[in-house]
């Protein structure tokens, strides 16, 4: 009995033996991944055109139609402005027109160009992701970029109703979008995980967007020489489209645990059109490149600059970024401070 006993006993060492060994792992199997040490600290740009550099220029080579890649990945993008001295490299991964299914994991393409998140994982792995800014959910079911083309067609067509009145539903588009820009930014927290990252060692920062126009546009400038808009909906893409947007924008980064920079009074008094001088604005009028006009695989991104920020804009924004990544507060509103540019401030809902 004793014997037996004894033999029990070594059969239990053994399997708690093996079971620890399958647990930890042998001595020859390889480390997890962790962020590199001694490695560039980096800062990397993901989503659509507000955040790519569309109507910023000087575009990466390769992205300016060339093989149909038309992202639009400016040199002025506000990634590359943030005046972070400590910071070796910007990364912009960003490409116009971007739906929340191209900036995520998945098969979703925009403009010949694959996955954003996955782009991610190789820099991850190689570099020192220190924050992603991120701006994402407008080429979705809002479809932002085609609703403000809408409002120039219902100017010349004054007999029928303009974009505002064609938007009635626009809170429910807002709505449908949130998940999917969710499911978007949980691609990117899944990314870094992988490639070793706590949530902790990263700054995740998720920006809403910009009204590009307002009601304070120069009646003078509201035709083809600027803004071909009309009032009411100049109104209501600052008063409603862009508040209703940001609170959703909102929304998917406490789904998320991002931090929120609220761009949406960004640009008050700035938009385009809304000084004689577009050199005072910071955002790009109804803008025509007329040599791609004359080429037939251009023609249909002649206009694709046309009210987006520009490269004063650009450069606003990414010193508010960068001055919002040096403070611990999880939200902040870009706002023009004593003297006349954009800083981080107390967030407030519209």
């Amino acid at each position: 009995m004793r014997r037996y006993r004894w033999h029990l006993s070594v059969l239990v060492l053994v399997v708690l033996l093996i079971g620890s060994l399958l647990f930890v792992g042998g001595p020859d199997d390889p480390p997890a991944p962790s962020p590199p040490e001694g490695a560039p600290r980096v800062l990397v740009a993901m989503g659509d055109s507000t955040i790519s550099g569309e109507g910023a220029g000087d575009y990466e080579k390769g992205t300016d139609g060339e093989g149909g890649d038309w992202c639009h990945r400016s040199a002025n993008a506000s990634i590359h402005r943030t005046g972070l001295a400590d910071i070796a490299e910007t990364v912009n991964l960003a490409c116009s027109g971007a739906p929340s299914g191209q900036v995520g994991l998945g098969g979703q393409d925009q403009y010949t160009e694959g996955s954003q998140a996955e782009r991610l994982r190789r820099i991850a792995l190689d570099k020192r992701v220190v924050a992603i800014q991120v701006a994402v959910g407008a080429n979705d079911d809002p479809g932002f970029s085609h609703v403000m083309d809408g409002c120039v067609q219902a100017w010349f067509n004054r007999g029928a109703p303009g974009c505002a009145a064609g938007n009635g539903d626009w809170q429910s588009k807002v709505d449908r979008m949130v998940p999917k820009a969710v499911k978007a930014l949980q691609d990117i927290r899944s990314v870094m995980r992988d490639a070793g990252y706590q949530n902790t060692d990263y700054q995740l920062v998720v920006q809403s967007y910009a009204a590009p126009v307002g009601p304070g546009a120069r009646a003078e400038l509201l035709n083809l020489n600027g803004c071909p808009l009309r009032a009411e909906d100049l109104d209501w893409v600052r008063g409603t489209a862009v508040p209703i947007m940001t609170e959703g924008v909102r929304r998917v980064a406490a789904e998320v645990d991002a931090r929120f920079l609220d761009l949406s009074r960004a640009g008050v008094g700035r938009e385009a059109c809304s000084h004689e001088d577009p050199a005072q604005e910071w955002f790009a009028r109804l803008a025509v490149r007329w040599t791609d006009l004359q080429a037939d695989d251009r023609a249909s991104h002649a206009l694709q600059e046309s009210f987006h920020p520009n490269a004063a804009g650009h450069a606003q924004v990414g010193r508010c970024f960068g001055e919002f990544l040096r403070t611990d507060d999880r939200s902040a509103a870009c706002l023009p401070g004593a003297d006349g540019d954009l800083h981080p401030a107390p967030s407030a809902r519209t």
